[in-house]
């Protein structure tokens, strides 16, 4: 049986892969402060987890997960950074260090670290770098690349880089991913939904993509009809950009459901 850690745990995507998968596994904890996602995580798999911060957390796990806080990492953000002297919320990235030090020689043989892209990028590729330094002194050997969810059968144009540290020498092959070919939105939407998901806010009708083009108004950005697949879905869909939107009739088009 393999122990996990979920660290920034989310709504648990990493544990319900290992179901998916059908390893048998335990999750031996679970961390993460916000509410919402912790209520999202015990119905979907009958835990009475309360929110909770990873700072000074300390547990014996085979493989570790942890996908730290994104918003200074991402592009779509201030881009704040993510270095320790940066003290931002992607910064918690090194309280996993502090985690992994603490446990000695009862270290996590995996380590897993997913986040947004643009960690990678010119301007934040130094909490990155640092990071791996920081892998490499704890005695694990590091390897990542950029995935893409719609590599993997999910209609969803989501990329974020993922690095896999092992304990000792080896080095994680990700060639040996097995990908899948995209289904489609449509296998996944809705028929009916509740009228609150349609569009009616007048800042976001005028967006809409059967409207016309604005002029000066927030760059003229346009919000995206949902065809085979969509984007990076967020928890807010009511902005502009977002996931993209669905057209109903010929009069209403309306936002993404939870579901």
């Amino acid at each position: 049986m393999i122990k996990i850690l979920e660290l920034f745990g989310g709504i648990g995507a990493p544990r319900k892969a290992l179901i998916n998968l059908g390893v048998d596994h335990k999750s031996i904890d679970y961390v993460e402060w916000n509410a919402k996602a912790v209520r999202t995580y015990n119905a979907m798999f009958d835990n009475r987890y309360k929110p909770e911060s990873v700072v000074c957390y300390n547990l014996q796990p085979d493989i570790l997960v942890h996908g730290s806080p994104c918003q200074d990492f991402s592009i779509a953000g201030k881009q704040y950074g993510g270095n320790m002297e940066d003290g931002t919320r992607s910064s918690l990235l090194f309280e996993t260090i502090k985690i992994i030090e603490s446990l000695g020689v009862l270290k996590p043989k995996v380590v897993i670290w997913e986040n947004v892209k643009n960690a990678l990028s010119k301007k934040m590729v130094s909490a990155f770098n640092h990071y791996l330094s920081d892998m490499e002194a704890l005695g694990y050997t590091n390897s990542y690349q950029v995935l893409d969810a719609c590599d993997f059968g999910i209609p969803q144009a989501r990329e974020g880089i993922f690095t896999v540290s092992l304990l000792g020498d080896k080095i994680f092959d990700f060639n040996r991913l097995r990908k899948s070919p995209m289904r489609q939105i449509s296998d996944f939407l809705e028929l009916e939904v509740d009228e609150k998901y349609i569009i009616k806010q007048p800042s976001m009708i005028r967006r809409l993509p059967d409207q016309p083009t604005l002029e000066g108004t927030f760059g003229g950005r346009m919000l995206e009809e949902v065809r085979e697949y969509v984007n990076t879905i967020t928890t807010k869909q009511m902005r502009c950009p977002n996931s993209g939107v669905i057209k109903v009739d010929n009069q209403r088009w309306r936002y993404l459901t939870e579901r």
